[in-house]
Formats: C-alpha cells, structure tokens, sequence
C-alpha cells in the first residue's frame, strides 16, 4: 500500500510534551512522518503570543532527533489565513490525487469541525486521524450534524486509511495529557513552574527570549 502522509497542524505556542505525545504515538501507530505544521494566521483564535518564527523555532528545537517527525513550513510562506482547506488544495498539488493523505487533529478539533471553512469537503481532500483528548468522551454524543455524517466514515485500521486517499476517520487511542498551550503560557505569565510542560530545548528558548512573561499569550520583545 502506499505511504500515508499526515500532516499536524496548530498554533504551537509554544510546542508542549503533549504536542510530542500525540505525534510521537501517531507516527508509531501509522507507521508514517508527521509533519507539524505551525499556523501563520489561525483564523479561529486570537493572535499567537509569539511570532510564527519564534514558534517554528521551537518546533525544531523540540523534534530535534526525533525518528520521523519533520517540521513542516509551508503555512509561514503564506500572506492568507490559514484556512486548512487552502492548505489541502496545496497538498494535493503536490503529492497528486491518489496519494492517502490525513490530517492530525485532537477530539477538540473534531467536535469544533462544523465551524471550519468548507468543513464537509475537507473529506474529499484528507483523511482525519483523531487524537482523543482530556474531557472529551468520543463515545458520547458529538455535536449535530457530525454524527449523522461520520456514521460511515469511521475506520478501523490504518490500511483503511492507505486504501484510499481520503475521507475516514480513525481514532488514535493514546494517553491523555492534561497540558495546553494555554496553561503554559498562563504558568509563565504567573510565575508558577512551567518548565517540565515542554521539551527542555524549548524552555530554553523560552527563557531566552523572554516569552509569555509579559502576559498570557502576550508577545514579548526580544
């Protein structure tokens, strides 16, 4: 079958050991690369607390060394939101029609799918791969009109998945991890330790430039 390639895209700000828990447990159950791919201009949150260079050099501090994790860019070269959508189509012009394609996301992004733009014909371009979250139940009732529409796109391997090259879902079971980048930023800003919630690389990054401790998610000047 062919190779699946699967795309991880956030605001990472900052990358946590959350964030490499889910990649890490994804590459492993997909046998794949995961490409973190930092959001330039997320149109559904407030504006990052550090630049999109600051949060992709972050990232490559954090994958530094790890097997088949690759930070990916192609949102930083962007003048337009990050419309995932937009970036799909750009995937697509690259690695052809039939080439299976999945997009990591956590079970917050699934139940929050229907506010996406052109939500419905993301399937027609991707597959999703969902990271179960804390305080989500996957089990219990989603939100309307995803279960009515997801009720046939369920799969239950990852080669139903290489099969074809998009439109399935598959659930990644994994441990649950209680961080967010928002409650880093919040330690930082309060003074409270912070430091084992990310990769120690990227602490020191942190440190460095003196983010988050101006406020939460409030840029600091370098």
């Amino acid at each position: 079958m062919p190779p699946l390639a699967v795309f991880y895209g956030g605001t990472f700000d900052p990358v946590h050991c959350g964030h490499l828990e889910v990649a890490r447990r994804a590459r492993d159950r997909l046998q794949a690369t995961i490409h973190l791919m930092p959001a330039a201009d997320p149109p559904h949150r407030p504006a990052p607390g550090a630049t999109a260079l600051q949060r992709a050099q972050m990232l490559d501090l954090a994958v530094a060394g790890e097997r088949g994790l690759k930070v990916d860019r192609r949102e930083l070269m962007r003048s337009t939101p990050s419309w995932s959508i937009d970036t799909l189509h750009g995937i697509r012009a690259e690695l052809g029609p039939d080439a299976p394609v999945a997009l990591l996301i956590g079970a917050d992004g699934l139940v929050d799918l229907p506010q996406w733009k052109a939500w419905q014909a993301l399937f027609t371009l991707a597959h999703f791969v969902v990271a179960e979250r804390p305080g989500i139940d996957l089990d219990g009732r989603l939100p309307e009109p995803l279960p009515s529409f997801l009720e046939t796109r369920w799969a239950d391997s990852v080669d139903d998945l290489r099969a074809v090259a998009a439109g399935r879902v598959l659930r990644l079971q994994q441990p649950l991890h209680p961080e967010s980048a928002t409650n880093v930023r919040q330690c930082i800003a309060d003074g409270r330790p912070w430091r084992h919630l990310v990769p120690t690389a990227v602490a020191g990054y942190i440190d460095r430039h003196r983010l988050y401790a101006t406020g939460a998610g409030a840029p600091a000047s370098l």
